[in-house]
Formats: C-alpha cells, sequence, structure tokens
C-alpha cells in the first residue's frame, strides 16, 4: 500500500504539473489579448507554479529511493524540500505580481471582459481537475501542489464573477483589486504552510502528536510501568518517527518482554508513526541518558 501510495503522489503531481504549463501558455495569450492585469498576474503565478510543481514532480519521485549510508532515514526528506521550494516560488512571484498590480489602481486600463468571462471558465475547469488529481495528498509536498491548484480554482471563480460584472458595469479598477484579492489569499495560504514545512525541518513534534499523548497510550499496557526520554518527528508530514525509553518489571520474562515491545509498536503505528526506536528499562534502573531512577 505504501509503494501504492508512492507512485500514485508521484503520477498525480506529474498530472498537475502538465495540466499546469498548459494552461499558463493559455493564460498568457490570453492575458495579453484581454489586456487583464488580474489574467496577466495569475499567469505569472502560474508560470512560477509550472516551476515549481515540475521540481516538485522530480523530488517526489526522488524522494521515494531507498536508504543509503549517506541518508540512513531514506530520502523521504527531499519531498518536504519541494514543499518549501514551491511555497518559496509562490512568495516572491506573489510579491512581484503585486508590485505591477498596484500602479494599475490608479491608472486602470481598459479589458476584454468577454474574453476574461471565457478564460475564467476554462481556468475553473482545468484547475479544478488538477486539483481533483491531488486532493488527497499525504505529503507536504503534495499538499502544497493540491493547496496551490485550489487556490487557483478559488481565484479564478472569482475572476469569472468579476469579469461578468465588468461586462455590465465597466468599473476598470474592478481588475487590479481582484488581482490584489487574490494574491492576498495566496500569501495567507504561503505564510501559513511555510510555518508548518519549517517546523518540520527543525524536528518539531508533529502537529497531532504530543508526547504526553503517547505516554498516556503506552501506560495502559499492564506491563508497561513507565515511559520517558520521548522524542517524536517527522520526516515529511506523513511518516513519523519516535524514539523513547519504556520501564518495565525487572522479574519479567523474556517472551513477556518480546510481547510488551509488538503492542508498543502496534498502539504507536495506530498513531501514525511508522517507525519507533525503543530502549527498555527496568523499574529501579538509572537511566543512563539523564541519571534519573525510574
Amino acid at each position: 500500500m505504501s509503494h501504492n501510495h508512492q507512485h500514485d503522489s508521484v503520477k498525480n503531481i506529474r498530472t498537475a504539473f502538465l495540466l499546469n504549463i498548459f494552461f499558463t501558455i493559455v493564460e498568457i495569450i490570453g492575458g495579453i489579448m484581454t489586456n487583464s492585469v488580474a489574467i496577466m498576474a495569475d499567469a505569472l503565478h502560474d508560470l512560477g507554479d509550472s516551476f515549481s510543481f515540475g521540481l516538485a514532480w522530480y523530488l517526489e519521485k526522488y524522494s521515494n529511493k531507498k536508504r543509503t549510508d549517506l541518508f540512513s532515514y531514506g530520502y523521504k526528506r527531499f519531498s518536504l524540500l519541494g514543499a518549501f521550494v514551491n511555497a518559496i516560488v509562490l512568495l516572491f512571484g506573489s510579491i512581484f505580481i503585486l508590485s505591477r498590480t498596484i500602479p494599475r489602481l490608479f491608472h486602470p486600463e481598459v479589458t476584454n471582459a468577454s474574453g476574461m468571462v471565457w478564460l475564467a471558465l476554462l481556468g475553473v475547469v482545468v484547475n479544478g481537475i488538477a486539483t481533483y488529481t491531488t486532493r488527497r495528498g499525504k505529503t507536504m509536498n503534495e499538499k502544497m501542489v493540491s493547496l496551490n491548484l485550489l487556490e487557483d480554482v478559488f481565484g479564478w471563480a472569482v475572476i469569472l464573477l468579476v469579469s461578468i460584472l465588468m461586462l455590465f458595469t465597466h468599473w476598470l479598477i474592478l481588475d487590479p483589486l481582484l488581482s490584489i484579492f487574490v494574491i492576498g489569499y495566496i500569501l495567507f495560504g504561503v505564510f501559513k504552510n511555510l510555518r508548518q514545512i519549517m517546523l518540520l525541518f527543525l524536528q518539531a513534534v508533529p502537529k497531532e502528536l504530543t508526547p504526553q499523548m503517547i505516554e498516556e497510550e503506552l501506560v495502559k499496557i499492564p506491563e508497561v510501568k513507565g515511559v520517558h526520554d520521548i522524542h517524536i518527528w517527522s520526516l515529511d508530514g506523513e511518516r513519523h518517527i519516535l524514539s523513547a525509553h519504556i520501564v518495565v518489571d525487572q522479574d519479567i520474562a523474556k517472551d513477556k518482554l518480546r510481547l510488551v515491545r509488538k503492542k508498543v509498536k502496534e498502539t504507536l503505528r495506530k498513531k501514525g508513526i511508522n517507525h519507533s526506536t525503543l530502549e527498555l528499562e527496568f523499574v529501579g534502573e538509572k537511566c543512563l541518558d539523564n541519571n534519573e531512577i525510574y
């Protein structure tokens, strides 16, 4: 199942990349023909997306390599690197587009509203299909791609509504206002996800887990008398890792000890922890890592 999911992630990001690069070309041509700064802004945004999606596709595929002496946990963090690059491209692309859009607030230009309507309809359909392919992504890389695509669908839906309104009102300032609104929404999502990516790089505890939660679950196992030195981190937002010290009775039988270890690992897997390293200690024994007696 893990292999199938990895294959699906690569395939989904590839599909998103191909659809995005195709529609970027359509957007650039359409933006020039309609003289719409909102559409040109989105075209530049999608051009950056095409680059980041292509890189995300490559890194997602690269992340499936097996572990080596250099990367003992494997290459999963390359998927996270793809998410980081994706976020940075979005950030700087949005700032650049914003710098080109603000002057149009003071000097709005005539746009081809009917052409914008047709481009917007096509944008909703193409980006909607791409979003559908990545909607169930598990890695941060695939989630960032899905977020970008979802923002595009939302942006094109807004462009569609505004372009229809411009057919009847001819309020030229709506075009740059729309561009700023879409960029603001994109930046909000970027900063939110960039924070999560940085936390993963810094090996923070995954947001759905806490050491206290793990300890409370493990001490429910009758043979476990205590748990300490719990460390939890994540490779890519999907595959979590844990190390912990498990305290058991001194006179526990070897067969019982194996059973305890199995129960602990099963409990951890239910909590989404894929890889765990356990150190078994006995009641009254001094922990070699912190010199405390448990």
